[in-house]
C-alpha cells in the first residue's frame, strides 16, 4: 500500500489509541460530505475512530483490505448525489451500506464480527453526527427476524415498511442531530439501515449500524457516538453471531 500523505499520518496520529476523541478528528473530515449514524455507531464512523491507518477491530482492517484508508477518512461521504428518493432503483442488493460506491465496498463485507451497539426493544435516542445541517427527512429501518450478517444484505433483509424511526428536519446541536424511535422485539445480532434524503437538494446519504439486541447497557441511545468500540450507548461491542 503507498504511504500515507503528510494529511492522513496527521489524521492517524489524532484517532490510532484516543477513541474519546474521535467526535473532535470527525469534524475534520472533508467539506464535501456532510455526516453519519453516530449512535448506534456507524461501520465507517467505528472504523474511522479505531484510526483508518492500523483499525484495531477485523472487521475494520478488511474493509482497509478491501478498499485502501480513504474511505474511512471520507467517513460522512457515503452518499448519492442525485438519489431523489430513488434509493431502491440506484443500490442494488448486496450494496447497500456503500451506496453502491466502490470506494466504501469494504462496508458490504458480509461477516458476523462487525463490532457492534448493545441495544434493548423499546424506545431508542438516535444521534447522527452531522459536518454540515440541511433540511431533509431521516429514516432508520432494522433488519427483519431471521437476518444473517454473515450474507450480504439486501432490500428484502430489511423491514421497510415499519421504519424504526422518522424525523424530518431535526434541530442540529452540539454537531448531531438527534431524534426518537422505537427498536421491535429482536434478538441477537441486527442492523440498522439510515437514509437521510435532503430536501433541499436530491442528494441523499446512507449508514449501516450494527447492533445486538440484548447487550449490556444497551438501548439507552444516551452515548456520544464516538464509535469507541464501547456500542456508543453505553454498552458492550459485540462480536458474536446471532439473529432472529
Amino acid at each position: 500500500m503507498p504511504a500515507p500523505s503528510a494529511s492522513r499520518r496527521a489524521a492517524a496520529v489524532a484517532v490510532a489509541g484516543l477513541a474519546p476523541l474521535a467526535l473532535t478528528t470527525l469534524a475534520t473530515a472533508p467539506a464535501s460530505a456532510h455526516g453519519s449514524m453516530g449512535d448506534p455507531v456507524s461501520r465507517v464512523s467505528q472504523c474511522h475512530a479505531e484510526g483508518p491507518e492500523n483499525p484495531r477491530s477485523a472487521a475494520c482492517r478488511a474493509v482497509v483490505a478491501a478498499g485502501g484508508t480513504q474511505a474511512l477518512y471520507d467517513w460522512n461521504g457515503v452518499r448519492i448525489g442525485n438519489a431523489a428518493g430513488k434509493h431502491r432503483e440506484l443500490i442494488p442488493d448486496g450494496k447497500l451500506c456503500s451506496a453502491n460506491d466502490p470506494a466504501f465496498k469494504g462496508l458490504d463485507l458480509a461477516r458476523d464480527d462487525w463490532p457492534a451497539t448493545g441495544v434493548n426493544s423499546g424506545s431508542y435516542t438516535f444521534k447522527y453526527r452531522v459536518t454540515a445541517p440541511h433540511k431533509g427527512t431521516f429514516k432508520v429501518y432494522i433488519t427483519k427476524p431471521g437476518y444473517d450478517p454473515s450474507q450480504p444484505l439486501g432490500w428484502g433483509d430489511l423491514d421497510l415498511s415499519a421504519p424504526v424511526a422518522t424525523a424530518t428536519d431535526p434541530v442540529a446541536s452540539g454537531g448531531f442531530y438527534t431524534f426518537s424511535g422505537t427498536l421491535p422485539e429482536r434478538s441477537g445480532k441486527h442492523l440498522l439501515y439510515a437514509v437521510w434524503q435532503r430536501s433541499d437538494s436530491p442528494e441523499a446519504f446512507y449508514s449501516c449500524s450494527d447492533v445486538s439486541f440484548g447487550g449490556s447497557g444497551g438501548g439507552s441511545g444516551s452515548g456520544d457516538g464516538s464509535g469507541s468500540g464501547s456500542g456508543g450507548s453505553g454498552g458492550s461491542s459485540s462480536s458474536d453471531g446471532g439473529g432472529g
